[in-house]
């Protein structure tokens, strides 16, 4: 258990909560009908997240300070990153919980941070979420916020993993009690959806106090059309969200065809060339031409956020305040319900090395570099579906670990309109099989099961080098050591790399197969790709062998048979 937290521990506690709002996005967004029934809340929260975390990443790669970066670089990156990124009156507002946090670490001045500057965080993090809110409403995440601050406070003397708890316990009671105290989370039977999502982000910090390495959200209760029917377990069963009964993937039906009454567009805008004063009119303005209004940062950079009917005049108040800029109007009417027909249809694959971005390239796909090390983000993912100028799209992740960030990224693109297929091809060698039964002519739904099914019919493998000592479930290995893989299993450790492949290759095919792919990675050896080949050919006759040059890092070879 953590008595203090370092970087290494703010860099975990963000991704940590990054896995949690992908795994619970859907969740999120079908409580979503406060203060408008768009169901995007758990989207927004989780592409605001993952573009800030891709942004900071990209900004220290280039300082020179990746994985290096003090606790104070790392938490006022993501601050300022997601002020940038943020997305919907959510994560607008999450935004500035972040920056709570970051202010009362970066004021203490520490290198390691424990009890009292957390709870100073949490308290921070309150207060930024009501200042940020024009006109606050209780039942929302600003309640749950509070309640989290106020019981991390006081129990400062007991230790940061007490102050932690407590905040999580009365973050839970208080998320439960929302429904009873907002009208239209009454009727729909709903917990509020951004209180939900800060609740997420005190189990992942929970986790990370606690050195517990299960994902965030695994063990917290699922959603129940009753929360006083839930019980906690210990520290790790915190949740309590309810679904609307009866109804399951997006907000009540009632609900989902319009706003309410309320104003028909929501308008984002980052605004630059201001100042406290010019802000400070603005503000005023935007309140008396609509709702949820939001205007936050300074000194330099502000980030807008209004519900309006006019949303000409909502722009026109930007400029007389300063600069607009990335100015995004959504019509809520357009989001809940509007969906084009096909007009043919485009594909977005991983990719993780510069060969097999250009097969996929070749062969008519919009790539994205992605791979052990530098997986891509829903954002990048989501640029990518829009760069295919297609209404109908398939996406390849080819990756195990992208699949999160592609369902997110899908979503977002529904909710323009897009219509957006993910083929859960987990290899390399899986998307190539799914690309090679791409029919252009044929409609997005019949493509996505034809891929699907080959994605599914191809056994994968792949051959590494060990980096450490391990005990795998083919016995111990050493440094050094060759790892021979399938399905994601060590099935046989060796010295060779030739060797452990074929026998790879011979447990890929113990239950048939007629074509053979061998995928050459960055760190393979001249001539192996192409000898194994041979050596496979001659060990099984019947089979065909295709070879390419994929250039993939940590892999000298990936394997398929279909």
């Amino acid at each position: 258990m953590l008595e203090a937290l370092s970087a290494v521990d703010a860099r975990r506690w963000a991704v940590l909560t990054r896995a949690a709002f992908a795994a619970r996005r859907a969740e999120i967004d079908a409580l979503n009908v406060f203060p408008v029934p768009d169901g995007d809340t758990g989207t927004n929260l989780y592409l605001t997240l993952d573009a800030a975390l891709d942004s900071v990443r990209t900004e220290h790669e280039a300082a020179g300070i990746l994985g290096t970066a003090t606790l104070e670089q790392e938490c006022t990156a993501l601050s300022r990153a997601m002020l940038l990124t943020a997305r919907g009156n959510s994560g607008v507002i999450l935004s500035q919980l972040v920056r709570g946090f970051a202010e009362a670490i970066a004021d203490s001045g520490l290198p390691e941070v424990g009890a009292e500057v957390v709870a100073d965080g949490l308290a921070r993090a309150s207060r930024r979420a009501y200042a940020s809110v024009t006109r606050p409403e209780e039942g929302t995440i600003l309640t749950v916020a509070k309640a989290a601050a106020g019981a991390g406070g006081s129990a400062v003397c007991r230790g940061l993993a007490a102050v932690v708890e407590a905040a999580l316990d009365a973050a839970t009671d208080a998320l439960r009690a929302t429904t009873e105290q907002l009208p239209a989370l009454t009727r729909a039977g709903v917990v509020d959806a951004g209180a939900a999502g800060y609740l997420l982000l005190l189990e992942a910090l929970a986790r990370v106090v606690h050195q517990d390495g299960a994902h965030v959200g695994e063990r917290m209760e699922p959603f129940a059309e009753d929360p006083s029917m839930r019980r906690r377990e210990g520290w790790s069963s915190h949740g309590g969200v309810v679904e609307p009964t009866g109804h399951h993937g997006g907000p009540p039906a009632s609900l989902a065809d319009g706003t309410d009454g309320g104003p028909g567009y929501e308008v984002m805008y980052l605004l630059r060339d201001s100042d406290e004063e010019r802000a400070a009119t603005l503000r005023t303005v935007l309140d008396g031409l609509g709702d949820s209004l939001l205007v936050v940062g300074g000194p330099d950079l502000w980030n807008v956020h209004v519900h309006v009917d006019d949303v000409g005049a909502a722009i026109e108040a930007g400029l007389d305040a300063g600069r607009p800029y990335r100015v995004r109007v959504t019509h809520f009417a357009d989001q809940a319900s509007h969906r084009q027909p096909s007009s043919g249809v485009g594909v977005v694959a991983c990719a993780a090395g510069p060969g097999l971005a250009a097969v996929f390239e070749e062969a008519g796909a919009v790539v994205v570099t992605s791979g052990p090390g530098q997986r891509a983000s829903a954002g990048q993912l989501l640029d990518a579906i829009r760069a295919c100028h297609t209404l109908s799209v398939i996406l390849l992740p080819n990756d195990r670990d992208t699949e999160l960030a592609a369902q997110a990224a899908a979503s977002a693109a529904e909710q323009d309109g897009l219509d957006v297929h993910l083929v859960r091809s987990r290899t390399a060698v899986q998307g190539l099989a799914a690309f090679a039964v791409f029919d252009a002519s044929a409609g997005v739904a019949r493509n996505a099961a034809e891929m699907s099914h080959a994605a599914a019919a191809t056994r994968h493998g792949a051959v590494a080098v060990a980096s450490k000592q391990a005990l795998t479930s083919a016995g111990p290995c050493e440094e050094g050591d060759v790892l021979g893989a399938v399905g994601g299993d060590v099935v046989v450790v060796g010295t060779d790399l030739a060797e452990v492949a074929l026998e790879v290759v011979a447990r890929l095919l113990s239950s048939g197969g007629e074509l053979v792919t061998v995928i050459g990675g960055g760190q393979a050896p001249d001539g192996l790709v192409a000898d194994l080949g041979q050596r496979v050919e001659r060990h099984h006759r019947d089979v065909t062998v295709t070879l390419i040059d994929g250039g993939q890092p940590h892999y000298p070879l990936l394997l398929g048979v279909e």
